[in-house]
C-alpha cells in the first residue's frame, strides 16, 4: 500500500507551505491524481486522516481530482484512451505512445485558517 507514503508527502507539503503563511489550522487540501498512478483515493484519504492526527491538519479533508488515463500514438499523433492492458491506437495500431495525462499526482491547493 503505497498510499501511506504519498499520504505523508502531502501531509509534508501542506505543512510546509501552512507554515510559510502563518496558518494555524488546515482545514483542507486538494490534490489531484492520475488514474495511471494506481492510487486508491478511498484508501488515500484514510490514510490521510492517519497521517494528520495530531498536527495542525487533524480533521482537514482530502479532495481527489481524478484525472482519467488518456493517451497520443506516437505514429499518426491520434489523442485516444488507452485500454487497461493494452496500449496500442485504435486507429492505425501503432505501440509507441505517450501518455498525455493520467500520472498527475498533485498537491492544487489548501484551505487554512
Amino acid at each position: 500500500m503505497h498510499e501511506i507514503a504519498i499520504a505523508r508527502q502531502i501531509l509534508e507539503i501542506a505543512l510546509k507551505r501552512a507554515e510559510q503563511v502563518g496558518a494555524k489550522k488546515i482545514l483542507a487540501v486538494r490534490a489531484k491524481i492520475g488514474e495511471f498512478t494506481a492510487v486508491v483515493p478511498e484508501s488515500l484519504r484514510f490514510c490521510f486522516d492517519a497521517v494528520t492526527a495530531g498536527t495542525i491538519a487533524e480533521g482537514a479533508t482530502l479532495d481527489i481530482e481524478e484525472i482519467p488515463l488518456a493517451a497520443e500514438c506516437a505514429v499518426c499523433r491520434k489523442p485516444f484512451v488507452p485500454d487497461k492492458v493494452r496500449f496500442s491506437c485504435p486507429e492505425c495500431g501503432g505501440r509507441e505512445v505517450e501518455i498525455t495525462s493520467g500520472r498527475e499526482l498533485d498537491v492544487e491547493s489548501m484551505e487554512v485558517e
